[in-house]
């Protein structure tokens, strides 16, 4: 029968012992290693041997047995969701020698800085909630039955209160993601729709995207989806816009400050959607354009000056192409017709869809806003409404921090666990070096490193 000989160690591996990455093939009178389908497991995770014992060895006791050699296998199990409590003890001192008087200082430590003041519930839990809500896509009430099953009865309504009130702690770092997102030359966005709740019927509300390339992906949730919103979202930009042809940004165009960058996936869309009536001109055009994104991925890597420089070369010449075929086919098109709606959008939009020949910062297409815009739309699947215009702020509040985390390569659950150690006592004026696209080289910082080793909480999420 199995018997437990170890924890935490790593297994042992015997002399004559070879994992299955580690099979070697005799080839041509040397010994080459041919690796195999299963990926090692990783290092980082503890380690149980357990030792499988003959019935007859068991039997008649390990002192009859030489042990000659061994097989090792590896099998990966789970342990349940670890919840630990922090009990903090602070006791009171006064200075001995002394009689005790009203006079009497007593010395007791402050309490413990907490993302909450005097909650319940510290930055890993905290952080937890908000990866399992807004990363992982589960509502406020899967979220209390899975904390039920360890064993911790936690309340939604507890749930979102934390979350509102967290959202106020990192709305100065949002702000400041946003504020340093309006410097950027080239800026994306795009936008969908999300039910609100109400009594009688749910209301439509929005969430935006705006990405600031290479730097920050953030959210915004609007009641509206009008000019309003819009001028809410770029106040104070100039620079470029990618974004879709929606007559909602019409006039943030006109001054000249913000200029227009259409997606030519967006135009390609009209086309696909004239495939079934009209295929032998959609294909045409597909494939013009199908060209134009193969050298993008050709030129994905390399500087924008050496970009601007290729597109003008190798791009340009199937742009001109593409919209002398479209003005030359516009009035053989059946009014309202799919081909027809597809060539005059790109006729429509020619300036704006030419615009990244002329700048090699600029993308062909603004499929980034839409695969972030993906969030919500996975989201909204399993939670299918907020609870109120609060509640999408909120939404857009952490979403903007776990995009940006994906963005930058972070793991979500420990920069929110180290972002909530710090917030509270972090300055303000130096509130944007804790965003995803510092958080390298701060987190490497003595002062912050200093500043987590002495949160106990933290120390707790370790062990």
């Amino acid at each position: 029968m199995p018997r437990e000989i170890r924890h935490g160690a790593r297994p042992r591996k015997h002399a004559n012992h070879r994992t299955d990455t580690e099979k070697e093939t005799e080839v041509a009178g040397h010994t080459r290693a041919k690796p195999t389908g299963r990926k090692p497991l990783p290092e980082h995770l503890p380690r149980i041997d357990v030792e499988v014992v003959p019935e007859e060895v068991q039997r008649l006791g390990l002192d009859a047995f030489e042990k000659i050699s061994e097989d090792m296998s590896e099998v990966l199990e789970r342990r349940p969701a670890s919840l630990v409590v922090v009990r903090v003890h602070r006791p009171k001192f006064v200075p001995k020698g002394r009689e005790r008087a009203e006079a009497t200082v007593v010395e007791q430590a402050a309490p413990l800085e907490l993302p909450i003041e005097r909650g319940l519930a510290g930055p890993g839990l905290l952080a937890d909630t908000i990866v399992r809500r807004w990363q992982d896509h589960l509502p406020a009430n899967r979220l209390e039955s899975i904390y039920a099953r360890d064993g911790l009865e936690l309340a939604r309504s507890t749930i979102c209160g934390w979350h509102m009130e967290l959202a106020g702690l990192a709305a100065p770092l949002v702000n400041a993601m946003w504020k340093d997102a309006l410097g950027s030359p080239v800026l994306c966005t795009d936008a969908t729709g999300v039910l609100v709740q109400e009594k009688e019927q749910c209301r439509r509300g929005h969430f935006w995207v705006m990405i600031a390339p290479e730097r920050h992906v953030l959210f915004r949730y609007s009641p509206n989806h009008d000019g309003k919103a819009v001028d809410r979202l770029v106040a104070g930009y100039s620079g470029y816009l990618v974004a879709d042809a929606h007559a909602v940004y019409d006039h943030i165009f006109k001054d000249g400050k913000i200029v227009e960058v259409s997606c030519w996936a967006h135009a390609r869309r009209y086309f696909y959607k004239a495939l079934s009536t009209d295929p032998e001109r959609a294909k045409i055009a597909l494939t013009i354009v199908g060209q134009l994104f193969k050298i993008e991925q050709e030129l994905a890597k390399i500087p924008p000056s050496s970009r601007l420089s290729a597109r003008v070369v190798r791009s340009k010449p199937l742009v001109d192409r593409f919209f002398k075929w479209c003005d030359e086919e516009v009035d053989n098109l059946v009014d309202e017709s799919p081909i027809a709606v597809a060539v005059g959008y790109a006729r429509n939009q020619r300036l704006s869809l030419q615009r990244f020949l002329g700048d090699g910062r600029l993308p062909l297409h603004n499929n980034g806003s839409e695969l972030a815009l993906r969030r919500e739309a996975i989201g909204r699947k399993n939670w299918l409404f907020v609870g109120s215009d609060d509640g999408g702020a909120t939404n857009a509040t952490f979403v903007t921090l776990l995009a940006s985390c994906q963005l930058h390569r972070l793991e979500p659950w420990a920069y929110l666990r180290d972002l909530l150690c710090l917030l509270p006592s972090w300055q303000k004026s130096r509130v944007l070096e804790l965003a995803p696209l510092y958080w390298k080289q701060t987190s490497q910082q003595p002062d912050t490193q200093r500043r987590l080793a002495a949160n106990p909480f933290r120390a707790a999420t370790l062990s």
